[in-house]
């Protein structure tokens, strides 16, 4: 029997032929590639060694290609991580180690790529991406978007989402010049102007068209150049001392009546981050025909 034929020459214990486990292979490996190994091994990629036959097949892949190339084919691995582990086993190297060192080789060199290629990266994210699309078994229970979005608001800004989730849309004005018969030649006075930031209880209130414009950039609320159905609520607005100075501040000016509405994208991620359920059954009453932004 020559050297390839006896199980012992890979270097195992008692002369067994042993898989590595993944918290061995996971402790041989640095960083990344240490759930990269143990990933891989907990796919069972390289049990096909336990037999004798596939033991000198794996010793036979140093130094006969068409051996290392079908043997990784069967592993699902490249032909390069065989022949590597394949040269550490016959040098004495035990499995599970020389599977440990082909992995971190494997990933120090993907890092290397997607550091001089960083649109390789991009698309190996965007095929992950599809791939997961493809997993009729993977769910997601929110929008991954969530977490960050919720990085990028202001404690005043999830008054106002709450607001017009467990309230409805809120009314808004402009004023303009020109009067009822001056439209052609009317000019924009004072824009946007509401009463969110009283009634959400926002503490920076002077802040609420920053506020605005942010949940608008994170498409959480869009801006309707549709009025409300109710006018009880543009006659309270339309009341307030800063609508009334920019009224008063020429001779002929109007109210434009317009509103302000949580996207859909908007009542999904107030639903899942800051209402309790049962507390928006106020917001679908109040909803208008979407007419797109202003």
């Amino acid at each position: 029997m020559s050297e390839y034929d006896d199980p012992r020459s890979l270097g195992q214990a008692g002369g067994e032929l042993r898989l590595p486990t993944p918290g061995e292979a996971a402790a041989a490996l640095p960083g990344l590639a240490r759930i990269a190994g143990a990933t891989w091994l907990n796919a069972a990629q390289w049990s096909v060694l336990t037999t004798a036959r596939n033991t000198r097949r794996l010793l036979r892949a140093t130094s006969d290609p068409a051996a290392a190339a079908e043997l990784a084919h069967e592993l699902g691995v490249t032909v390069a991580q065989v022949v590597d582990v394949a040269r550490a086993v016959a040098g004495g190297v035990p499995l599970h180690e020389a599977v440990a060192a082909a992995v971190a080789v494997e990933a120090s060199r993907e890092t290397e790529d997607h550091e001089d290629d960083p649109d390789a990266s991009l698309r190996q994210r965007g095929a992950e991406l599809l791939e997961r699309s493809r997993d009729v078994w993977h769910e997601e229970d929110e929008h991954p978007a969530y977490g960050r979005i919720l990085g990028d608001l202001a404690p005043d800004e999830a008054r106002v989402l709450v607001l017009l989730m467990t309230s409805g849309p809120q009314p808004s004005v402009d004023v303009r010049t020109g009067g009822p018969v001056g439209k052609l030649n009317s000019q924009l006075i004072a824009p946007g102007l509401t009463m969110i930031g009283a009634r959400a209880g926002c503490r920076y209130v002077d802040r609420v068209p920053a506020y605005l414009n942010n949940l608008h950039r994170l498409g959480l609320v869009w801006f309707s150049r549709e009025q409300l159905t109710d006018p009880m609520e543009y006659q309270v607005l339309e009341a307030q001392p800063d609508v009334l100075a920019a009224l008063h501040s020429q001779r002929f000016t109007r109210v434009v009546r317009r509103s302000i509405h949580l996207t859909p994208f908007g009542e999904d991620f107030c639903r899942a981050v800051l209402v309790e359920p049962g507390d928006d059954t106020n917001y679908p009453a109040h909803q208008v025909p979407d007419d797109g932004d202003d």
